[in-house]
């Protein structure tokens, strides 16, 4: 199921909410999603926010810190009418106490933000979920050892050299188009099927122009793929001058989306489905361009069977776990499927699994309206890159190398190779999604690992 109409329903789910009347117009009013403990803080921040709706999402999430065991959870999601001025705030606050990024979704209507409140609590399945078979061995062997860390690092430091990558900053709109002349050097032989192009966004969403690639499938072409990570940077200060260089958060997973691309693209691969590159802008501000996106897919005609989110890949903060899949909203089978690919493709790495919180990623855009998503992560929840959002999130955090980032970079060339060149029927995700419920109902009554 997926939102629909959403100006059309907005009466009805206000009045099915209870939404708060407003005592007094606001300057500038935003609608955000966010959850309770980032609520919280923007109490502290802005008290005069204005709680609109809460409700109880259902949520998987780790029985134990690094396990694979999963149990059925629920964290409240408020939907809240608040000044934009704040937002800022709000985003350095979630990162320095609660140790996460993000927090919070902001929505171009009250409409929106009540029907992602709708969709969360009511945990609609996807439509249908693609085979998760490996059988495309020889392929993605074929590329695997092409992908070059070095090459990763060299776009992490270029995308540094800005000043900052703010959304609504001349070097953030500079970056994009630095992106986007980089992304299309990578079709020198100007491939038909290929398309790169900026994303304008309505001026009331952001200033700065996502980047996407996109290669058009030979066979399942009603059917496509999302890799995404996120352009921008942030930081305290003004918005022109505050350094802001982003290594890790997020050119690391830029980067590592351009050494997908220029692998694939040398190799002269062919996907089946349509597989779409994404560079979304204003990620750090409320998911905003990713948010945009998201949405634009009612209007497409191709059927979307997988996100995957690179969001910091850079810095190894446990010592002993590479790959960290997050459990809350993303999708069972999907994060299953990583996992599995990681065995095949990558034996040598170990997996383990953390939950982050509502909006802490551009995945949450498309999973708040239904879509199969997932975000493999750097680090726990607790050991990521402190760095971040300051003048410090630099190539010296991790070292000066790229090792780290190499492991996510080749994990989502796998994904892409294995479900890009898939032409089999895709599957009812139903059945699926219910033999998960049962073992994850059977893993909370069992405690069996």
């Amino acid at each position: 199921m997926k939102i629909s109409s959403l100006k059309s329903t907005a009466l009805a789910l206000a009045a099915a909410f209870g939404v708060c009347a407003s005592p007094a117009a606001l300057a500038a009013p935003a609608w955000i999603t966010l959850g309770e403990e980032a609520y919280l803080l923007l109490l502290k921040t802005a008290p005069e926010a204005r709680l609109l709706s809460s409700r109880r999402v259902p949520v998987t999430v780790p029985e134990l810190h690094g396990s694979r065991t999963l149990v059925a959870g629920a964290e409240n999601v408020m939907a809240v009418e608040v000044d934009d001025s704040v937002l800022d705030a709000l985003s350095t606050k979630v990162h320095e106490q609660l140790h996460r990024c993000g927090g919070y979704a902001q929505h171009q209507s009250l409409a929106e933000a009540l029907a992602v409140l709708h969709q969360l609590e009511t945990a609609p399945v996807p439509e249908r979920a693609p085979s998760y078979a490996i059988d495309n061995q020889a392929q993605v062997n074929a590329m695997l050892p092409q992908v070059q860390a070095s090459n990763i690092l060299a776009t992490i430091q270029s995308l540094s050299d800005f000043q900052n990558r703010r959304h609504n900053s001349s070097h953030g709109a500079l970056a994009s188009t630095w992106l986007f002349n980089a992304w299309s050097q990578l079709n020198p032989g100007n491939r038909r099927d290929v398309k790169v192009r900026q994303i304008t966004h309505p001026s009331s969403v952001t200033p700065q122009k996502s980047v996407e690639l996109e290669i058009l499938g030979s066979g399942n072409s009603g059917e496509t793929i999302v890799l995404g990570a996120h352009l921008d940077s942030i930081s305290s200060g003004a918005v022109e001058t505050a350094r802001s260089p982003g290594a890790d958060d997020d050119a690391s997973g830029v980067a590592g989306l351009t050494e997908l691309i220029r692998v694939v693209m040398s190799n002269g691969y062919a996907p089946k489905r349509n597989i779409r590159f994404i560079a979304y802008a204003a990620e750090e501000v409320g998911l905003r361009g990713s948010q945009d996106i998201a949405s634009g897919q009612l209007q497409r005609r191709d059927q979307l069977v997988g996100v995957l989110q690179l969001d910091m890949t850079a810095f190894q903060g446990n010592p002993g776990t590479d790959i960290w899949i997050y459990t809350d909203y993303t999708n069972a089978g999907q994060n299953q499927f990583l996992a599995d690919l990681v065995a095949a493709y990558l034996p040598t790495l170990t997996v383990g699994y953390d939950a982050c919180g509502y909006g802490c990623s551009d995945h949450a855009s498309w999973h708040n309206r239904g879509y199969i998503a997932s975000f493999p992560h750097e680090a726990s929840n607790t050991r990521y890159n402190m760095a971040i959002h300051t003048p410090n999130d630099t190539i010296a955090t991790f070292g000066g190398q790229a090792d780290h980032a190499l492991k996510f970079t080749q994990l989502a060339l796998a994904y892409l190779v294995e479900l890009g060149s898939d032409g089999t029927p895709s599957r009812p995700v139903e059945a699926a999604a219910l033999a998960e419920t049962g073992k994850v109902q059977a893993r909370t009554r069992s405690g069996a690992r």
